[in-house]
């Protein structure tokens, strides 16, 4: 379990762990020391669950399992299908880009800034075993075609952060909770706006310039997410290789965007669009227009 800590801040309480590989916070308009700590806990506990239910590096998560036993139908719980049912509305909506099994390319692809490119043989061994078209999802059961698997690194922050606000809200009668924050590494969600009226001040962070905000964003409800290379990326002859990959050619995606930030009503949609954007490459920010939703782009 992740180590927790308060630290009170402007009118707000500011409890914070780590879970996902990210720094994560709740803030709280509310300043019972007690409550704070109690719903904090909660926070990390949730985190901790979903991540240890979807991580790809345990070897008992519901997702090694699933990749451990391919080819056969497989009893999916009703949390675990309706994840995967959001990962089939991403493909739709994405006309294929946004593909759950895609994150085999990990095995050809290291982003660690360093300039170690695949190979497009080391590609070409890979790409016949993605696409989500190749997997069949009935109501409760999936059926992973041999040497595929599936990585929900793509959603399952998101995912988290919108479970985490929901239980955190419901500690409290209808119309009772207090104005609430999650934030896990810049993925966040709002349930309500603060007790004065006034909006949380988010900062988006540049994408090259480390604790730098590109500008400020009010947010009273609804959900912030972003999408960019500036933590993970090679570099090699001058040229950038962002690590988001297109799943049907198996290389990074060109002329997208450094960062794409997008306001929704919730965290996994806007996680979406957001992903999908850069996806888009030069197109991102025609796909976002489309969307007719608040975002933030940096080239």
């Amino acid at each position: 379990m992740s180590a927790i800590s308060l630290q009170r801040g402007s009118n707000c309480v500011v409890g914070q762990f780590r879970a996902m590989a990210s720094p994560c916070e709740i803030l709280l308009e509310q300043q019972d020391q007690a409550l704070c700590s109690k719903l904090t806990q909660l926070a990390a506990q949730e985190a901790q669950r979903i991540e240890q239910k979807y991580s790809r590096y345990r070897s008992d998560s519901v997702l090694s399992q699933l990749n451990c036993h391919t080819g056969q139908w497989q009893h999916l719980d009703p949390e675990t299908a309706a994840l995967l049912q959001f990962a089939n509305t991403c493909y739709i909506l994405s006309a294929g880009l946004f593909d759950i099994s895609s994150g085999i390319l990990r095995r050809a692809w290291q982003f660690d800034g360093s300039d170690n490119i695949a190979s497009q043989q080391q590609l070409d061994a890979l790409l016949p075993f993605i696409g989500w078209h190749r997997v069949r999802l009935d109501a409760n059961q999936l059926f992973l075609p041999a040497g595929m698997e599936l990585d929900l690194g793509g959603i399952a922050k998101e995912y988290a952060v919108d479970k985490v606000l929901q239980l955190l809200s419901s500690q409290f009668a209808p119309d009772a909770a207090p104005s609430i924050v999650v934030n896990f590494g810049g993925d966040m969600a709002c349930n309500r706006p603060r007790a004065d009226g006034s909006l949380w001040r988010i900062g988006i962070e540049h994408p090259s310039l480390a604790d730098q905000a590109i500008t400020a964003v009010g947010l009273s409800q609804g959900a912030l997410a972003t999408s960019g290379d500036s933590r993970r990326f090679l570099l090699k002859d001058g040229i950038r290789y962002s690590h988001i990959l297109n799943p049907k050619t198996g290389w990074p995606v060109s002329k997208a965007p450094r960062s794409v930030t997008v306001a929704a009503p919730n965290c996994l949609l806007a996680g979406l669009l957001a992903t999908t954007a850069l996806l888009q490459g030069e197109d991102a920010e025609a796909f976002l227009q489309a969307q007719q939703l608040q975002y933030w782009l940096v080239d």
